[in-house]
């Protein structure tokens, strides 16, 4: 079923190779209508020639950006070209194109909404010092967004009209700025946040990002995060597209 909405498909991409076609092709397989940009963060694999090959088009950065970055670079695309919607999705293969739909239904009253792996679909787990970083980032930016998150670090995310055009220039690059500080930014720029239940999948290739040592520095890192945000004086995002 073709979408509502003129929607992009963002799916920044580091050493991707591996999944990104398929990722492409299964994003049009199941969203008729949609159009994809992978933006290509510095790879030096075949990641640009896949995509292209599924039919994606491809920003290519000279050099690795992160994921907030690449991310901000597709919302401007989305400006340029006139989108009505920004749905970020892995390279990976872990998120399921076909709740694509559900995501952009929840923009009719929302700005942006997040598609939460722990909301009663999937079997998908954390533990340890992730899970517990998780579980208080929760509490805390639900507070602020006056709204229950379960999963607040989700990269599987709507954006509307207003949160395009505010995040096109305020997308935050900083580790984890890109999910934390995000919802800061929407949350002080007077947009609405929800969540939907998605199920998450295993990787269908590429390497994970995160490690044993990354996920037990995962908590500290969580908080600076947090810290930063709530620092920046609010006045800093009212240049961007909310009211």
């Amino acid at each position: 079923m073709p979408l509502s909405r003129r929607t992009l498909i963002v799916m920044p991409a580091f050493n991707e190779e591996a999944s990104v076609a398929e990722v492409v092709r299964e994003v049009f397989l199941t969203n008729p209508g949609a159009e994809v940009l992978v933006v290509d963060d510095g790879s030096w694999d075949s990641t640009s020639r896949m995509a292209r090959s599924a039919g994606a088009r491809v920003a290519t950065l000279p050099f690795n950006l992160g994921v907030g970055g690449a991310m901000r670079v597709g919302f401007r695309f989305a400006v340029e070209n006139g989108f009505d919607a920004v749905v970020q999705i892995d390279s990976d293969g872990q998120h399921d194109p076909a709740s694509v739909p559900a995501l952009l239904r929840e923009l009719d009253t929302a700005d942006l909404v997040l598609g939460a792996r722990f909301a009663g679909e999937g079997d998908y787990v954390v533990r340890g010092p992730r899970h517990w970083a998780m579980m208080t980032l929760a509490v805390i930016l639900s507070r602020a967004t006056h709204t229950e998150l379960t999963d607040t670090t989700s990269g599987y995310r709507a954006s509307g009209p207003r949160a395009v055009a505010l995040f096109a220039e305020h997308y935050p690059a900083e580790y984890l700025g890109d999910t934390i500080e995000a919802l800061v930014i929407a949350a002080r720029s007077g947009l609405t946040v929800r969540q939907v239940p998605v199920s998450m999948r295993p990787r269908s290739g590429g390497v994970p990002s995160h490690n044993p040592l990354k996920s037990a520095i995962y908590l500290g890192r969580a908080a600076l995060a947090l810290t930063f945000a709530f620092m920046r004086p609010a006045s800093t995002y009212h240049s961007g597209g909310a009211a």
